[in-house]
């Protein structure tokens, strides 16, 4: 049995590794565009590389001329030749360098806009089990490291192949006996490679897991820094990021330990190979088989072959490091994305009244598929009506927000808008018809313009102004100094709860929507501010078919119907005053509860 795991474990792993490096080559496809310069980068680099075989070659030449005739003349020839060498290898390496930054930049840019192209048409279940931090990681973190291995560790890998079997070539033509003497040493330190480069990538790839576990942490943090700071939860964070960070540091410096290790044992190993070389190769000087010249040239061949072979260790794991970051970001680019497509704001679907119809529907999350968090919840909303949606915590109200702009899909039954099933419209064209004022307005970083125009981003400035006007917003945003270009700062933070509310309303007005969802959007806020807001929502509901969440059961009264939801079933639907008449139903108890107190 011992012996069938060891088996099953070796071969998932050499699964693991295939697959990792089909992941990789799926990179291809953004380097594609490019091939033209980067093939041209590789011409480059590959007559580099031969520049630097030749070197050692004149060198030797250079050592025998000493011993000839025409010495004077052939010292100025040898010389001139590797000076000509030199300007060569300075000219390639200058448009080898260019041609791959180029490459690589664009490729970069191109891979960075697809993935977060990518990642913004996730559904929303991806991101209800993903961190915004590990996220960020992934597309600024994962894309700069291939950055460097574009730019400088693929050349390098590349280079040290050549000089490994072009060197080996030049040496066997100089002097086979002393190359076998050399290549039975060799494959050891190859081997050594491979083997310690699979425990560096295994180590590479846990460290810049903890790193993205780093980074989560400062991002949550920051966006939380009141509450951190309300609190007294400075030292809490600060233990946080510290373990996070040392976590990342001990992995990182155990590591170091194998590195450094197998770095000191190729030293001590190139060194010895040297000396085993030189001695065998004075033996061979001295029966006359090799010149002195060739001697000083194998030597330096040796030092270069040795050379990059101990480096090839580190360009070996720097390369599994970029193969674990590429198969972090193909993770995501595997995803599946939401079936959507690009429509403009204004647009709206011809005669569409806004009808919204739940049937019989079912729902449980995928995280918690045993518990139903909906069930066989029935209810119409008719164009124009307000419907308000009541209940205790966790009674399914927001899922069921969350079903109408179809971040999720039933288990069972079925949506309906204007009698037609949601499956029949895009995701994009239904979604165009809403807008949503939440309880807890994001408000992005920029100015009130563009906060409220991002409701309609094509919008004129009095289209602007007149949806301010209409939110209870105008008079607020004319008091500041730069009005419109008010930075409102991260989330909104510059703007009171009532004027953040009231901005939200704008950027609803201005979309113009058939269907408006609005999840107590009053429920924070003072007296005076839930005045202007809740006169800005009476304006904007007229006409709309309204879906509204409330725990305030005085902003309700007034609502079409009254959907009662008890622990995912529909326990009550009627008007204030009907539902107000059964004594013994949720909405008289709610109520009662509200209004005594």
């Amino acid at each position: 049995m011992k012996e069938k795991g060891s088996k099953d474990g070796k071969e998932k792993k050499a699964r693991f590794n295939r697959e990792s490096f089909k992941k990789s080559l799926q990179l291809y496809k953004y380097i594609k565009p490019y091939r033209g310069e980067f093939a041209v980068g590789l011409v480059f680099l590959l007559l580099s590389s031969a520049a630097n075989l030749a070197f050692p070659k004149y060198l030797g030449e250079l050592v025998d001329a000493t011993n000839s005739e025409a010495i004077f003349e052939n010292i100025q020839e040898i010389s001139l030749i590797l000076i000509g060498i030199l300007i060569a290898q300075a000219i390639v390496s200058f448009f080898r360098v260019v041609l791959f930054i180029n490459v690589t930049e664009k490729t970069l840019a191109s891979l960075r806009q697809a993935t977060y192209q990518h990642l913004i048409k996730l559904p929303i279940t991806f991101f209800n089990q993903k961190r915004v931090g590990e996220l960020n990681s992934r597309i600024s973190s994962d894309i700069s490291l291939l950055q460097e291995t574009f730019t400088t560790t693929l050349a390098e890998f590349i280079r040290q192949l050549v000089i490994i079997f072009g060197g080996i070539a030049i040496l066997l033509y100089t002097s086979p006996k002393l190359t076998l003497f050399m290549l039975a040493i060799v494959p050891v330190f190859v081997l050594l490679a491979v083997f310690f480069g699979r425990y560096i990538r295994k180590f590479s790839k846990e460290a810049q897991k903890r790193v993205a576990e780093s980074n989560t942490v400062v991002e949550e943090t920051l966006q939380g820094i009141y509450n951190v700071k309300a609190f007294a939860n400075e030292f809490l964070e600060i233990a946080r990021y510290r373990k996070e960070t040392n976590d990342a540091a001990k992995i990182g410096m155990k590591s170091g330990k194998y590195r450094g290790a197998f770095s000191s044992f190729i030293v001590f190993g190139m060194f010895g190979a040297i000396v085993a070389v030189l001695w065998q190769g004075v033996n061979l000087v001295a029966a006359g088989d090799l010149k002195i010249g060739e001697l000083f040239s194998f030597i330096i061949y040796s030092g270069f072959i040795g050379g990059s072979i101990g480096g090839f260790a580190n360009v070996y794991a720097s390369i599994q490091k970029a193969i674990g970051a590429t198969e972090e970001l193909m993770e995501i680019l595997d995803e599946p994305t939401e079936n959507l497509k690009e429509v403009q704001s204004h647009q709206k679907l011809e005669g569409f009244k806004g009808k919204v119809e739940f049937k019989d529907i079912s729902f449980a999350y995928a995280t918690r598929s045993d518990q139903q968090v909906l069930n066989k919840v029935s209810f119409t909303a008719h164009p124009g009506e307000q419907v308000a949606l009541v209940g205790p915590s966790g009674a399914g109200k927001s899922t069921v927000v969350s079903l109408i702009l179809r971040f999720y899909e039933p288990s069972s039954g079925s949506l309906l808008f204007d009698d037609q099933l949601a499956e029949n419209y895009g995701l994009s064209e239904i979604r165009n018809q809403m807008a949503v004022v939440p309880q807890d307005v994001f408000l992005f970083g920029g100015t009130i313009r563009e906060n409220i125009s991002y409701g309609r981003p094509d919008a004129s400035e009095e289209e602007i102004i007149e949806a301010a006007k209409q939110a209870n917003a105008w008079e607020f945003i004319g008091s500041f100094k730069e009005g419109l270009d008010t930075v409102v700062g991260e989330r909104g933070i510059q703007l009171s709860g009532g004027q953040r509310q009231r901005v939200a309303i704008a950027r609803a007005v201005l979309k113009n929507p058939s269907i408006l969802i609005l999840d107590e959007a009053t429920s924070a806020l003072d007296s005076e501010s839930e005045r202007l807001v809740q006169d800005a929502l009476d304006k904007l509901m007229l006409g709309r078919t309204s879906i509204v969440i409330a725990h305030r059961l005085a902003t309700i009264r007034k609502a079409d119907r009254i959907v009662v939801l008890d622990k995912g079933r529909v326990a009550e639907t009627g008007t204030h005053d009907e539902l107000l008449q059964n004594d013994k139903g949720l909405y008289h108890s709610l109520s009662e509860l509200q209004f005594t107190h």
